[in-house]
């Protein structure tokens, strides 16, 4: 009987437990999968932590790829065999063997390895929205990232590079500034040494920036604020500090009418078209080598609390893949 890691009630990493689960044939609309690898990332300590609910007793993971085994009625896009990765399914992707709606995968290119698609789904499309369509960042054009050594901010920093934006780098430690200069920060600012708002504006000729994308959250929503230039756009992508607090919007206008959204991944990938679109443009920048995606470290699926235990604790770097 294929194993997958399950929670029964929220709390730390010790709630993970490694359990024995039938997987039944797949239904209509859906393909079962025998899973190779699987990404971990903040999302899922929150759903672990209560942050997000989850109905329990839970699975956990949205993020993965594998290998078609079947195929449920009505499935004609995917057969037995195919190579495929997917993101924003159901939690249940730390797993073996799971069943997965076909809507929600996508064909895998042969050159893209099953760790590289897990470790690069969730983050790369997120990458692809945060700079496509939330905001479409251009040439000359001043950025901020936070976490910019972290698993999204590698993918972020290097492919708006490739755009021509002057790409302003944020990260928690001296220890991590060469890696996130070597992925496509133009400057590398470390929290808790460098003044940010101040430094940001002497980058930018004293204007600010045209968007800053917080993945921290609480912590650093304010000083976000004031790293943008008037009419720059604030992206609050991630509570990994804690929620942001209630917002005066008057602290919008007062600092140049800003302009400020909580985006989430599945808005951007609920139709089909687009998740294709999106997942086009992800492989077609891996494939030319212009956003190499950084695996900072792998585990055993069965290890899943102790990549959690170390994730929370930021002793990682780039993307952190569970091995099946």
């Amino acid at each position: 009987m294929p194993h997958a890691i399950r929670f029964h009630c929220i709390g730390g990493p010790e709630v993970l437990t490694w359990e024995s689960v039938a997987v039944p044939p797949p239904g209509p609309g859906e393909v079962t999968l025998q899973q190779a690898a699987a990404g971990v990332n903040f999302l899922d300590i929150y759903y672990r932590d209560g942050t997000y609910p989850a109905a329990l007793p839970s699975g956990l993971g949205n993020e993965g790829a594998g290998v078609v085994t079947a195929v449920g009625e009505g499935v004609a896009e995917f057969k037995p065999g195919d190579r495929v990765a997917y993101t924003s399914a159901p939690l249940g992707a730390y797993a073996e063997v799971r069943n997965v709606a076909a809507e929600v995968l996508v064909p895998l290119p042969a050159h893209i390895e099953f760790t590289t698609a897990a470790a690069m789904m969730l983050r790369g499309l997120t990458a692809q929205y945060l700079l496509r369509r939330t905001c479409r960042v251009g040439a000359g054009d001043g950025i901020v990232v936070y976490a910019a050594a972290g698993g999204v901010g590698l993918i972020l920093c290097q492919w708006a590079r490739t755009l021509g934006a002057t790409v302003i780098g944020i990260v928690g430690s001296p220890a991590k500034v060469d890696l996130a200069q070597a992925h496509g920060c133009d400057h590398v600012l470390v929290e808790g040494v460098n003044d940010i708002p101040a430094r940001v504006r002497m980058i930018t000729g004293g204007e600010g920036a045209a968007v800053v994308y917080d993945s921290v959250g609480k912590d650093t929503f304010i000083q976000s604020l004031d790293c943008l230039r008037p009419l720059g756009t604030m992206v609050s992508f991630g509570n990994a500090s804690g929620l942001v607090a209630p917002v005066d919007l008057r602290e919008l206008s007062k600092r140049g009418s800003l302009f400020l959204t909580r985006p989430a991944l599945f808005h951007y990938t609920r139709r089909r078209e687009d998740l294709l679109h999106m997942a086009r443009e992800l492989f077609e920048v891996v494939a030319s080598g212009a956003v190499r995606i950084e695996i900072g470290q792998t585990y055993p699926l069965r290890e899943a609390a102790r990549a959690h235990t170390d994730l929370a604790a930021r002793r990682t770097t780039g993307s952190t893949v569970l091995t099946i």
